[in-house]
């Protein structure tokens, strides 16, 4: 599996591409408005709700953030007098108005919701992901070689046996850490405590709402958490993050400087790749297939669905060997989708009925090989009785849907609009109730074209029946600027 990287750096965003074996995979969007997930902020407790169990902070964004009381740890930062006492059930015990404390954004503000804060700080570097506030040494999951996962363990225990005057904390090992020599690690652990120690020292005098400490811009992110072995070449659209970048791998991933490259044709980064068209084709509702099938991808407030249909493929065999081929195929299209729209929280998958057991375990099997490179925590439940199968993904920023596009000014996010015949019936209940209501000389009924024209043809017999029961006049007049379901009724 070969993998690049594609940097398209403007003034006013930044996005980055990964593409595997030529297809686009996921894509990393930056405004000005996002990104804030890992940014540590001086907050100030402005409101406790007991029956949420929840508190909201001002932070200095837009919108005040939302602090749950199981992201609530007693320590210094928090105002208890003890770092490991664990919290109490009543978050009125833990926090009151007014009080201020060191708080770290999880989510990116969705939609109408603030952001999501929690006090159990992480910062995360090349090889590690430092717990100032945790205990133990934890390796992840993708490191599957026991050995290694020793070695790196000793590793780090190396360090704080060497450190005793460092207080206690917890780390983990990130997938980066894969055979990294123990100089690196112990190097990464300084890095972090001193950083830690800045972090604790600018809180103290930094003002409610004031940045503490900001995590890395999108491209050097990228490079932290996305470099591994797989890839092959990071091409940048720009002198000035190609030369930030190589500054970055120099310090930081010397081993990774060779792979960097400055993209200097005249041609768009993003077209030549193709990068463009597959953006938009993830803002569809529906995704085919190669052998002909098709999903339907449908985001809501509450979860996402995806729908498999056969589509025009027919199949060779017979119709079980059809739908099992297409399911296996949808489970491939499915991870791809979930990744590059970065979608999350609640996911039902609704495949075609299978009746054979081995090819649901198969498709299900199918389905956990993709995720398994899926950089977001996701769980996946078996086929339920419905067959039906329940996932979560974890969410910490915007869908590509909500970062690109907003509600449409006519349907307000419905998906639908009334049709020209349900708004003509609504015309007429509307002059009549004008009609017994007010006195005029005539009526002016103002609509959308195909409304005007659907009352001049094919319902002008209603609108006459309509004129001779008030007895004044009707005129009509398109209003271009109105949606298909808008209309007035004026009185003249």
């Amino acid at each position: 599996m070969s993998q690049e990287v594609l940097v398209n750096v403007a003034a006013e965003e930044t996005r980055v591409a990964l593409v595997e074996n030529g297809q686009l995979q996921e894509l990393y969007i930056e405004r000005a408005r996002n990104g804030l997930v890992g940014n540590i902020y001086k907050g100030k407790v402005c409101r406790v709700l007991p029956g949420m169990q929840a508190a909201f902070l001002e932070v200095g964004l837009e919108r005040t953030a939302f602090l749950h009381a199981s992201d609530i740890r007693r320590s210094p930062l928090t105002g208890a007098d003890d770092p490991g006492e664990i919290r109490q059930d009543d978050i009125r015990e833990l926090l009151h108005d007014g009080q201020e404390l060191l708080v770290q954004v999880v989510k990116d503000p969705l939609g109408t919701k603030g952001a999501r804060l929690t006090t159990y700080i992480s910062i995360p570097s090349r090889y590690l992901v430092f717990l100032p506030q945790g205990q133990g040494i934890g390796v992840s999951a993708k490191i599957e070689d026991d050995n290694e996962r020793a070695r790196l363990k000793t590793s780090v225990q190396q360090f704080t046996d060497m450190h005793p005057d460092f207080p206690a904390c917890g780390y983990i090992v990130r997938t980066a850490g894969e055979g990294a020599p123990v100089e690196a690690l112990h190097a990464d652990m300084l890095f972090l405590h001193r950083l830690w120690e800045t972090i604790i020292a600018d809180g103290k005098t930094a003002k409610f709402g004031q940045l503490v400490h900001g995590d890395l811009p999108l491209v050097l992110r990228v490079l932290r958490d996305l470099l591994g072995t797989h890839v092959e070449r990071v091409r940048l659209d720009s002198e000035e993050a190609e030369a930030r970048v190589r500054q970055f791998t120099d310090m930081f991933v010397p081993e990774l400087s060779s792979c960097i490259e400055l993209f200097s044709m005249d041609r768009p980064i993003f077209d030549l790749y193709n990068v463009e068209d597959e953006i938009n084709k993830a803002l569809n509702r529906k995704v085919p297939l190669k052998s002909g099938g098709y999903l339907i991808i449908d985001q809501t407030e509450a979860m996402t669905t995806i729908d498999v249909n056969t589509g025009a493929y027919v199949g060779h065999r017979n119709l079980e060997d059809t739908v099992f081929k297409t399911n296996l195929e949808a489970a491939e299209g499915i991870g791809r989708q979930l990744r590059l729209r970065n979608l999350g929280g609640i996911i039902i998958l609704d495949f075609i009925d299978m009746r054979e057991p081995e090819h649901r375990a198969q498709v299900m099997r199918a389905l956990q090989k993709v995720f398994a490179k899926d950089y977001a925590k996701t769980h996946i439940c078996d086929f339920s009785p419905l067959g039906l199968i329940e996932m979560t993904r974890k969410r910490t920023r915007e869908s590509l849907e909500q970062v690109l596009t907003t509600d449409c000014p006519s349907c307000e996010g419905l998906g639908s609009v009334k049709t020209a015949e349900t708004v003509c019936y609504e015309i007429f209940r509307e002059i009549s109730r004008s009609a017994r209501q007010f006195e005029a000389d005539q009526l002016l009924v103002l609509a959308a074209q195909e409304v005007i024209d659907m009352l001049l043809d094919e319902l002008s017999a209603g609108l006459a029946d309509r004129e001779a029961q008030i007895g004044i006049p009707i005129r009509l007049q398109v209003e271009a600027l109105y949606g298909p379901d808008q209309f007035d009724v004026v009185l003249t």
